[in-house]
């Protein structure tokens, strides 16, 4: 089922603790651009069907990545693409966004989303995996 877009919207904001929907809108792009450019095929098809259309666009039509980004380096990207941010604040930008993202996908779409992504993603998503 897709999540409406206010509805996205506002638990980003919420959980990122942003004053405005706008700053919200702005980490939800960046990093589902950045998210979109490590998943292929069907999975980052039927995550795409969970989320706002505005937003599914985005993930389907990525930020191009030559390879995979650790945890580390996804963040440090997030970071480059939010003017003014921080490695900190693109942490929790992240955190916002992809813990969104992982209710948004259910516990069995979001297993087979980090099998696409290298370890440590789990974390990102708010989502610890037993190893």
């Amino acid at each position: 089922m897709t999540v409406r877009r206010e509805a996205f919207l506002d638990q980003v904001k919420e959980r990122g603790t942003y004053d405005t929907v706008q700053e919200a809108e702005r980490a939800a792009r960046v990093v589902l651009a950045l998210l979109g450019a490590h998943l292929v095929g069907e999975v980052r098809a039927r995550l795409a069907a969970r989320l706002p259309e505005a937003f599914a666009l985005i993930l389907l039509n990525p930020l191009q990545s030559a390879e995979p980004l650790s945890p580390e380096r996804f963040v440090r990207a997030t970071a480059a693409w939010i003017e003014g941010a921080t490695e900190r604040t693109a942490a929790w930008d992240v955190g916002a966004v992809l813990s969104t993202v992982a209710d948004a996908a259910g516990d069995g779409l979001l297993k087979e989303v980090l099998l696409q992504l290298p370890e440590g993603y789990d974390l990102l998503f708010g989502r610890p995996q037993p190893t």
